[in-house]
């Protein structure tokens, strides 16, 4: 399934970043993002394990997420979290309804509950991971300048289409 197959492609290119990394530069903050390879790693992972702890009750929330540091801090706990995402991601291959809950009151606690389903909140979960990619790429070039990246690591396929449309068309 192309949800899957995006999803794990993702989830590799995070694998082998985080591998390759040297553990310090994994937590090093980055002056340009004012946060850290791990701090991003650590909150695109943990939207991914509010989907499958949704999966599992039928109700996501992403404001609940953990926040926890031994994912950006330490890099083998965050490469086993993301080991974990895949299993779940590749055993994980039939649609369900979920409910969704969302806060957008600075001053309430008070959530509004939207129906959703799993493979909507793949989708948008693939799309998050991408955009913080694009932030870690950035983080990578200033603290760890001799990891390879991908060409495409950190750019969304729509846009990888339209700029092989543009060269075709020149």
């Amino acid at each position: 399934m192309q949800l899957v197959r995006a999803c794990v492609s993702i989830i590799d290119q995070l694998e082998n970043v985080v591998s390759q990394i040297d553990a310090a530069d994994f937590s090093k903050p980055s002056a340009t993002l004012n946060a850290s390879v791990g701090q991003h790693l650590r909150h695109t992972i943990e939207f991914f394990l509010c989907l499958e702890r949704g999966f599992r009750d039928g109700l996501i929330n992403y404001d609940k997420r953990a926040h926890d540091r031994l994912i950006e801090t330490d890099k083998f706990i965050a490469l086993d979290a993301i080991r974990r995402i895949r299993r779940f991601i590749v055993t994980t291959s039939n649609d369900c309804a979920l409910r969704l809950d969302v806060g957008y009151d600075l001053h309430s606690d008070d959530c509004i509950t939207i129906q959703t389903n799993y493979f909507r909140e793949l989708t948008y979960n693939i799309e998050h991971a991408v955009h913080h990619m694009a932030l870690i790429k950035i983080g990578i070039r200033e603290v760890a300048p001799y990891l390879s990246l991908p060409g495409d690591f950190g750019i969304a396929v729509s846009t990888l289409k339209h700029a092989r449309y543009e060269t075709v068309a020149k």
